[in-house]
């Protein structure tokens, strides 16, 4: 009876640490960048108990940027990257859905999980003259390593933008 009685414990656990998702950004390989998207809060009293939603994002692997469509249902806010940053991401299934680290508003290391049901694209998301486009995934991979932009490695600010500003045909931010 006490051997059944430890190996209950060792399961439930084993149980509970599958799953806690980690919060160290160390165990998230992937990058995703999140445009501004469609979302809804859910209150009890003033504090936000769910927010739930759909958008697109690009997602970097393993040097490959592709374009996501999801949704999620999160208990906090998700919102969208400014410029060309990033939040830290991996495959719960892979192709349809990622674990997303989400930093969490004015807390320094402090950071919460987030699903999002994905559908990879072949095409990436860009902004050109304020408008979001899409633009084949090579093209991009080409403005990317014009740009040395790898943020799968730490490099998360393009350089030499300021020439594809001026030119209609260049996917920016």
């Amino acid at each position: 009876m006490r051997f059944s009685g430890k190996l209950f414990a060792v399961v439930l656990f084993a149980s509970i640490s599958v799953l806690a998702e980690s919060k160290n950004p160390a165990d998230y390989p992937l990058r995703v960048h999140v445009y501004p998207h469609q979302k809804v809060h859910f209150y009890k009293g003033t504090t936000e108990e769910e927010s739930k939603g759909e958008g697109i994002a690009n997602l970097y692997e393993n040097g490959v940027p592709h374009g996501v469509e999801f949704t999620f249902d999160c208990s906090q806010n998700v919102k969208g990257n400014p410029g060309f940053e990033t939040y830290p991401a991996k495959w719960k299934k892979p192709n349809q859905e990622l674990v997303v680290l989400v930093p969490v508003f004015a807390k320094t290391n402090a950071y919460f999980t987030c699903n999002f049901k994905t559908s990879v694209k072949d095409e990436v998301y860009a902004v050109n003259k304020g408008k979001l486009i899409k633009v084949p995934g090579v093209q991009y991979k080409d403005w990317m390593t014009k740009h040395n932009y790898d943020p799968e490695h730490g490099l998360n600010t393009p350089t030499n933008i300021q020439q594809e500003k001026e030119d209609s045909d260049s996917p920016t931010k």
